[in-house]
């Protein structure tokens, strides 16, 4: 079978003899599935330049994946050859102090496939029943690659009581778009969404998104003034992962307001911590999901309240994994999912 493998940053090998798993050798309560597609998300980018703060050389791609069962373990229970199913990347302990309050999200010892231990880039792949989620037969297959930054948003979307709120989301990527779609699903009065790329911003007005920015074309607290009005703003998520995002997010959110962190930072930002302490605002912290945010990710999907259909703007086959990665480097602003098709 295929087996796809960063082995250095900017290097990806594509190997095509290596042994599949035998169905025989399965454990348990082990399932393989026959993967279908794979989406390239934000963080192996920064992996393949080399700049994720964790991420560990050599090892396989692909954590948003979607595909097909062909084998159960003898203790499986809810699922059987031919479902169309996903899973979750996290290996947890189950052991730390997060993973027995039920946070293993935030698990002490986790590991993330595509990151930390090896991924779905291959055709065959084994995980764990308790992992893994059922998609609707009638939902597309790459919809289903696309449940696992899906349920990004729907944790991130629910760290904080956003009901009757005004929102900014700042950053219109891929992330960014489905945060802004939650955070509408879950009541928010008034969302804005701003990036610097009028593209991202389209993407996000076919997704539903009412009120859109260009930073790079009006500051955001004219935006604000013109949007919001004298309500302003109360909560917003920083998607963007620069300074210049998360400085202005401070400047001119509402005091004692909320803004949650969600973007990976290539560098560490520089904030000021005496506005913060005067203005009493949040930073809140958030980290991938928990099963029930795959489940509602995959339940929002089917019923359209989240609206993948813009999202995914360029397709590859396995080989081109490479070539996927070059893409996205020279097309950064109208790349939103690129997927691979297997």
């Amino acid at each position: 079978m295929r087996k796809v493998i960063m082995t250095a940053p900017h290097t990806i090998e594509v190997h095509t003899d290596v042994p599949a798993p035998h169905a025989e050798d399965l454990k348990g309560n082990e399932i393989m599935m026959q993967v279908k597609h794979i989406g390239i998300c934000g963080s192996e980018i920064h992996s393949f330049h080399g700049q994720h703060p964790s991420c560990i050389y050599p090892v396989v791609q692909g954590h948003e994946y979607s595909g097909v069962v062909v084998a159960v373990g003898p203790e499986v229970k809810n699922f059987k050859p031919g479902d169309h199913v996903t899973a979750r990347p996290q290996l947890v302990c189950g052991e730390c102090n997060p993973c027995k309050h039920g946070r293993y999200n935030i698990c002490e010892n986790l590991k993330v496939q595509a990151f930390h231990a090896d991924g779905a880039a291959q055709d065959y792949f084994v995980v764990t029943e308790d992992r893994t989620v059922l998609l609707p037969e009638d939902m597309p297959l790459d919809f289903g690659a696309m449940i696992e930054p899906t349920a990004v948003g729907a944790h991130a979307s629910n760290r904080i009581d956003l009901k009757g709120l005004n929102v900014v989301v700042s950053g219109a990527g891929t992330i960014g778009n489905l945060i802004a779609q939650f955070v509408q699903a879950r009541g928010a009065k008034k969302v804005l969404i701003t990036d610097i790329s009028d593209f991202r911003l389209a993407k996000a007005r076919e997704c539903g998104i009412q009120h859109t920015l260009n930073v790079a074309k009006t500051p955001l607290a004219e935006a604000v003034n013109d949007i919001f009005g004298e309500e302003g703003y109360q909560a917003a998520f920083e998607v963007a992962g620069v300074e210049s995002s998360i400085q202005s997010l401070m400047a001119t959110i509402e005091k004692g307001g909320e803004i949650v962190i969600v973007a990976v930072f290539a560098r560490n930002p520089v904030i000021n911590m005496e506005h913060l302490g005067e203005h009493e605002l949040k930073l809140v912290g958030t980290l991938m999901y928990k099963h029930e945010d795959y489940l509602e990710a995959v339940e929002q999907v089917h019923k359209g309240t989240i609206n993948l259909n813009p999202l995914i703007t360029k397709r590859f086959p396995l080989e081109q994994f490479y070539d996927a990665y070059q893409y996205i480097d020279a097309n950064k602003e109208t790349s939103m999912k690129v997927m691979l098709d297997l």
